[in-house]
């Protein structure tokens, strides 16, 4: 079995999504200016993935810091919190990794350095197990709500290659193999970086799970035809409201589905719920460099010099929900008063 990302005496290492399916292929990332790199650079990706690689990016920061007392190590920790929290806007739970590493700094400052930058290790892999831990509850609480038999579409990557391992949609899929049922995949391409036809595929496929890939304009007819029984797919921030943010073209999906009476579920940690966002509006939505719509592997598509958007992301509203599908078990509407429910004071 494949490892999204790890933590080694040597490093971080990642697998590089970006050669795949062609070529798996491990990178070592041994400072922390070289993971916040990874990140952008789409090395790693997928919501719970970023927030693991993050805390590990900062307790390898954190390792190399040379200052003796605690507060010169806070000024330098500050900077390699500062470097990773700038990689990448829309996912929350790039912010979550970083503050959770944050608190252990502030529980901790009492501590000798050496011992401090232990438990910031420590803490890093643990936010490695937890992640795993909680896909598979996610996997357990969404299998429950597919059928034996019943054929999924999944939009994008939020398997093992978006998590630390397992993962949140797919988590589903799996959840529900392990309980005994019998269920297919549709997996869209996911335009322009084709997550779904590079990793999706590949990840199933390599679990000898059904899959049929499919162009992103090709999800209303297969739906119409009643191909489809259920959407399940990730997401990068939910609002207080329930509105999601997840990969470009989710959107859309989520109408289609709605249009033809199809549940679309929504499967994220805790991690990923930001209460302090009300609704979708306000999330902010990263736009990419343009090269990723008008070439493919170095081979332009479009004419030269025409003008291009490239938002990585799109909202899709509460109302298209049908349920979001958390380690603590599935919400449904209305949501404000579900999700607030998860996070007990």
């Amino acid at each position: 079995m494949f490892k999204t990302v790890e933590w080694k005496k040597t490093g971080v290492v990642m697998i590089d999504p970006r050669l795949l399916p062609e070529k798996e292929v491990y990178r070592t990332y041994r400072d922390y200016k070289a993971v916040a790199g990874a990140i952008k650079d789409m090395v790693v990706r997928g919501a719970p993935a970023i927030g693991v690689s993050a805390a590990m990016g900062v307790a390898l920061g954190a390792s190399k810091i040379k200052a003796k007392e605690i507060k010169g190590f806070r000024k330098e920790f500050d900077k390699i919190a500062s470097l990773l929290a700038s990689t990448r806007p829309t996912a929350v739970n790039l912010f979550w990794g970083i503050e959770r590493m944050r608190k252990v700094v502030e529980d901790n400052s009492s501590l000798a350095i050496p011992e401090l930058k232990a438990r910031l290790i420590a803490e890093a892999k643990e936010v490695h197990r937890e992640d795993i831990e909680i896909n598979k509850l996610i996997g357990k609480h969404g299998g429950a709500l597919l059928k034996s038999g019943s054929t999924v579409l999944t939009h994008c990557n939020a398997g093992a290659l978006a998590t630390a391992g397992y993962g949140t949609a797919l988590g589903v899929i799996r959840g529900a193999i392990e309980a005994g049922k019998k269920i297919s995949v549709f997996a869209d391409e996911t335009r322009p970086f084709l997550q779904g036809a590079r990793l999706t595929a590949w990840e199933l496929k390599k679990d000898n799970i059904d899959v049929t890939l499919i162009t992103d304009n090709m999800a209303g007819y297969i739906m119409k035809k009643g191909f489809i029984h259920a959407v399940v797919v990730g997401a990068d921030r939910i609002a207080a409201n329930g509105d999601v943010a997840n990969k470009i073209g989710t959107y859309s999906v989520a109408i289609l589905a709605k249009e033809h009476n199809i549940p679309f579920y929504v499967a994220a940690p805790l991690s990923t719920i930001d209460l302090k966002i009300r609704h979708g509006d306000d999330i902010p939505i990263e736009e990419r460099d343009s090269s990723e719509v008008t070439h493919m592997k170095g081979k332009r598509l479009a004419p030269a010099g025409i003008k291009v958007r490239n938002p990585a992301f799109d909202v899709t509203p509460n109302r298209l929900v049908s349920g979001i599908i958390t380690e603590k078990g599935v919400v449904k509407a209305p949501y404000v008063k579900g999700l607030k429910a998860l996070f007990p004071k």
